[in-house]
């Protein structure tokens, strides 16, 4: 295999990791490129909060955030703030949470990077 060659095929995976990731959802909402998700918050959504859902982190702010969700057409705005906001989807059946500072359930601990939680009513 050339040179050529191996840098294609390897240009073409990292694309489609890149593309795959970017393209994430749950239902039906539109992950925020980037967001990283959060094992353990999830976790405390599911066990502790009984709710199906899932939680992200990402260094960006509140405020690019909460931009990218508006955005998204199936999304209206509940509240808007520099610390925080909240979108919906249908009545309260789906929500999008966005939070900076947030504490952190397990350890008690002020968080200071931006949580993104998306959770389906009951």
């Amino acid at each position: 295999m050339t040179k050529k060659s191996v840098f294609i095929l390897l240009s073409a995976m990292i694309f489609s990791i890149v593309a795959l990731t970017s393209a994430e959802e749950i239902f039906g909402i539109q992950v925020y490129p980037g967001a990283k998700p959060d094992a353990e918050t999830t976790k405390f959504l599911k066990e502790g909060l009984k709710v199906d859902g899932a939680a992200y982190r990402t260094p960006d702010s509140v405020e690019k955030v909460a931009a990218f969700y508006r955005t998204q057409k199936v999304l209206k705005s509940v509240s808007e703030d520099k610390e925080g906001a909240m979108f919906m989807k249908g009545s309260y059946e789906i929500t999008v949470t966005i939070q900076n500072p947030w504490q952190d359930m397990k350890t008690g601990k002020q968080m200071t990077d931006t949580l993104i939680s998306i959770v389906k009513g009951k």
